[in-house]
Order: C-alpha cells, then structure tokens, then sequence
C-alpha cells in the first residue's frame, strides 16, 4: 500500500517547481513493486499536471515534459499495463510551445497559494528580479510564524522582486499597509501582474484587494482586513524627500539585496534616509534575509553597519519549514536598529 500522503508530497514539489531530483521517487519505485496498478500514478497526474492549478498557472513546458516523462519511466519499470491518461497528457504537452515565462505555487500553511509568474531564465531583461530566491522563501516563513510583527503595521520592502514575500505576508500576517518596491521596470509589471493573479488588483499608486470566489464568514472576515497594498518605483541613489515623507514605514524587509559591495552601500544609505524622513521620529523595524553566497559580502555589510552606527543582531533560525527548497540554503536574518 503507498505511504500515505506520497501523492500530496509530489504535489507540492511539483507545483512550486522544485528541482526533479528532490521528488521522492524512490519510495514510489517501492510502493509500485508493492501495488503494481495504476491508482497511485492517477493520483499523482492529478494532484500534479492536471491539477486545476496547474491547469490554470503551470509550470514551464519543458519542466511538465521532464517530470511526466519520468513518471511514465517508473509506471514501465513496473508489470502494470500502460496507463492511456500518462501517454494522452504527454502528447498534449509535446504539442505546446515553449515560452519565456512560466507560473509556481507555493503553497501557504492554510493550502492557500502564493501564485507566481517568473521567468524561466535566472537573468532576464538585465534583471536577477524576475526569478524568487530562497532568501525570499526563508523571511516569508520567518513573517509567518512572527506575523504580530507585521499586524496592523505598514511594512515597506525593499527590492521586492515579483512578490513572492510580501504577498505571503498579505495573505498571513494582515499587515495595515504593504508598500511593495522595486527599480526596474520590468520587474515591477511582473510583480504588479502576480499581485493580481493573487487575488489582488492594481490602480494608480496604489492596490486594492478584489472579491474572491470564496464566500462565508471567514471569506468575508479576510476580506474585511485586506491589507491596502503600494507598488512604489524606488531607486535607493535617487530617492526624493517627498517619496521618503509618503512612505512612514513601521517595519522594512528585504530579501536577497546584499549581493554586492556597491549595493551595500546604497542600501545602507537608503536605511539612513527612511529613518531620518520619519514623521514621528519612531524609527522602523528593519529586518534582512540573504543567502550567504561569498562571506567576504557578509562581513563587508556588517562591517559597513558598524561604520554608520547601525546595530544589528542575527535573528535565530526559524522552527518552521512551510516551503521546500532544492538545497538547504545558507540563509541568515538581521535585525537592524536605525
């Protein structure tokens, strides 16, 4: 008999993308010599590519072919007569042009997902920004089990790429406001079309939550406190007073921003500016989520901060892990105080 819940095991690999060798594939092999028949493969297909998520946002093309092609290697390896579904959904797929962008799911402790359209290129449009990192991964979990940060508070990010944090926090942590912020042009349509796909509408300066299909009282409660949600076109060089003056922030985050010694210094310079434009003088809570790449990097931000006078502390490793990664990845946390 299969291990119960193998087939929801695939599909939340399957549907954030995941890399093909993390799948558990073994314990498929096992449970098919076990029970050679064909249910546990039709639970599989559809609870992964005939998903209705997957269905509606799917992943690449090429990534669909690959994943199904293995399944029919494991289904064959087997006595089992062929299985017409499997063969039918791979034609289908080999009939499909290959595009630029694909879709991921992540999905959220309440089966709720985070629903992404990223590039299927690292660097695209002179961006890494079109892609979500594991750091964003790593501070979404950490907001998940802190969300009293967050509550009722208006929360800026910085460098929010196509929103795989801050749309997590949206949908868990019920900021007041979150005032999404980016550069680059081509990363800030991506990410105000995956606020949309989120259930999320864009206007002028501004977003506002739309009605789901879900109804009923817990519907109507969430709707009720729908974050007011910003996309701000934020260069931290050219940043004017009255951008400062209108964004107040009671928390900042950022994921994945200190990759590079000149963006250190922006950044840094950035966080000097947003406290010193506070209307209350209270000073944000600064968090910020990187991968540890190169240590050199690490150390000259510390370094950097202690420059400046900024204190900061490294934030203990969170207990829960809601989002699977291909390689657990070096991520830290700090906290700032401005």
């Amino acid at each position: 008999m299969a291990e119960p819940g193998l087939g929801l095991r695939f599909q939340r690999r399957f549907l954030a993308a995941r890399q093909l060798r993390s799948f558990p594939w073994a314990e498929l092999e096992q449970s098919l010599r076990t029970a050679p028949g064909s249910s546990l493969l039709v639970d599989i297909l559809q609870k992964t590519i005939l998903h209705p998520l997957c269905v509606k946002y799917p992943p690449s093309t090429k990534y669909r072919r690959c994943f199904l092609t293995e399944l029919i290697k494991k289904h064959e390896s087997t006595a089992a007569e062929p299985l017409d579904e499997l063969y039918d959904t791979l034609a289908a797929i080999l009939n499909e042009e290959e595009s630029t962008h694909c879709y991921k799911n992540y999905l959220l402790p309440t089966g709720e997902p985070v629903t992404l359209s990223e590039s299927v290129a690292i660097v695209s449009g002179g961006t890494t920004g079109l892609v979500t990192w594991d750091a964003a991964l790593h501070l979404a979990e950490w907001a998940i089990e802190n969300a009293a940060v967050f509550s009722n508070r208006t929360v800026l990010e910085l460098g929010s790429g196509i929103g795989f944090t801050g749309i997590a926090i949206c949908k868990t942590c019920s900021p007041k406001t979150y005032i999404f912020s980016d550069c680059h042009p081509c990363v800030l349509r991506e990410l105000t079309e995956n606020i949309r796909l989120n259930g999320f509408v864009s206007e002028p300066d501004t977003t506002r939550h739309i009605q789901t299909e879900s109804q009923g009282p817990e519907a109507e409660a969430r709707n009720c406190q729908t974050p007011k949600l910003i996309v701000a076109e934020l260069d931290w060089g050219s940043v004017t007073e009255k951008q400062l003056l209108d964004l107040q922030p009671d928390v900042i985050v950022a994921a994945d921003v200190v990759y590079d010694p000149e963006i250190i210094l922006a950044l840094i310079g950035m966080l000097q500016k947003l406290s010193a434009f506070r209307a209350d003088r209270k000073r944000p809570e600064v968090y910020i989520a990187f991968t540890i790449r190169n240590p050199d990097t690490y150390h000259l931000f510390q370094t950097e901060l202690d420059k400046v006078g900024i204190r900061w502390q490294i934030i203990p490793a969170h207990s829960n892990s809601i989002f699977l990664y291909d390689v657990q990845p070096n991520v830290t946390i700090l906290q700032l105080f401005i």
